[in-house]
């Protein structure tokens, strides 16, 4: 297949739309099932390229959950624990395959932001993860290949037009990628650069004591930030994404939007979440949307008289903000990675307050020193990678 016609482009105004091979050779995909849209193999690419470099990097399958050209989560295949289980809804369905938990991990990170996801998966897709998928709301997968029974259970998806995309695994892009805006072409390297442990060599802060699942971590989160759209920043703990913040024009508003995604994350594994009374046959995403707003800003907004009773057995008690506060103050280890220098030690301030132990930055700020003196205040360890990752 050299081109494949789209429904349209970003919006349904933008006719007529396509992919396609510049060169006229064939297309690096097969579509096993759907019509998959532009926005879909925006998401799909980048998507692909992320899980890709992890597997490379960890070893692991790894999975990532995309919207809008920007993961909402990325992960690597560790075991789930009861509590992670419970928080992701998949402890009904048994022991998860390391893809499956990948993408649990993935999905179960911003439950909020992957709510109509683009799946990206390292590995052929087995039948625990197309399991998972089948239930959970998704506008496709792409993956190098499927299991028969995996691609079966795809295939009964939204009556049968959940997109599924099979990409060649050994494809590589040209060395020179172009695009267009206003009629001009833009032209640029593509971006082969490897993040490694080689990236977290100068550490320049008085703790230099990096684990090496921390370094792990941090290189999960780097290379989650080169497939965000920037400014970008990305925590990480137990290898997965807990909170990204992307596309935001002020770092400390990336940094604290990620922080409070990160948070959310936490606050959902505290006993009094666990907890909560839900009404029998209440939808997944129905759950998801009363936890946040529970262990949000405004929980009345689900525990007022005339509300709560739509969704709980019971009246929860408020989760109120001082016992928040001390349930975070148990979240520590995390991995915090930046796709450009930190201009001011605020950053770091809110980071700490998310349990951030470990730092990847670029460096190169004016004000490197103060961050790098923020950091020694708190016992932090950073690396200045020397690397930039814009992405756009």
């Amino acid at each position: 297949m050299k081109e494949l016609e789209l429904k349209y482009g970003c919006n349904p105004n933008q006719k007529p739309s396509r992919i396609y091979m510049r060169d006229g050779s064939d297309l690096p995909i097969q579509v096993l099932c759907g019509k998959p849209g532009y926005i879909n193999f925006l998401d799909a690419f980048n998507g692909w390229q992320l899980v890709r470099e992890l597997k490379k990097a960890t070893g692991l399958p790894a999975a990532t959950s995309f919207k809008h050209v920007s993961p909402a989560g990325a992960a690597v295949g560790l075991p789930l624990t009861d509590v992670l289980k419970k928080i992701y809804w998949v402890d009904d369905l048994g022991e998860l395959s390391p893809l499956a938990c990948a993408y649990a991990r993935a999905r179960g990170a911003d439950r909020m932001s992957s709510f109509g996801d683009f799946i990206s998966l390292s590995d052929v897709c087995d039948v625990d993860t197309a399991r998972l998928i089948k239930r959970e709301v998704s506008d496709g997968v792409i993956a190098p290949g499927y299991e028969p029974e995996a691609l079966e259970i795809l295939k009964s998806k939204k009556n049968g037009n959940y997109n599924v995309i099979q990409i060649d695994p050994d494809y590589e892009p040209e060395a020179i990628e172009r695009k267009q805006v206003f009629g001009v072409t833009f032209e640029q390297g593509h971006n082969n650069l490897e993040i490694g442990p080689e990236l977290l060599k100068n550490i320049v802060t008085a703790n230099k004591d990096l684990p090496e699942e921390a370094a792990r971590d941090l290189i999960i989160s780097l290379i989650t930030l080169k497939y965000t759209q920037s400014n970008s920043v990305c925590y990480v703990k137990d290898g997965q994404a807990i909170g990204i913040g992307a596309g935001q024009q002020s770092r400390v508003h990336c940094t604290r939007l990620a922080g409070n995604k990160a948070d959310n994350w936490y606050l959902r594994q505290a006993p009094q979440v666990l907890s909560l009374p839900f009404k029998e046959g209440i939808k997944r995403a129905d759950r998801d949307n009363a936890i946040d707003v529970y262990i949000g800003d405004d929980p009345m907004d689900v525990l007022a008289d005339g509300r709560w009773e739509r969704i709980f057995e019971t009246k929860p008690a408020l989760f109120t903000r001082e016992e928040k506060r001390a349930w975070l103050d148990g979240m520590t280890g995390v991995a915090l990675g930046s796709d450009a220098f930190f201009p001011f030690g605020d950053n770091i301030d809110r980071a700490y307050k998310s349990g951030v132990k470990y730092v990847a930055q670029p460096g190169g700020s004016v004000r490197d020193d103060q961050v790098i003196s923020v950091c020694d205040q708190y016992g932090m360890v950073m690396a200045f990678t020397g690397i930039r990752l814009f992405h756009h």
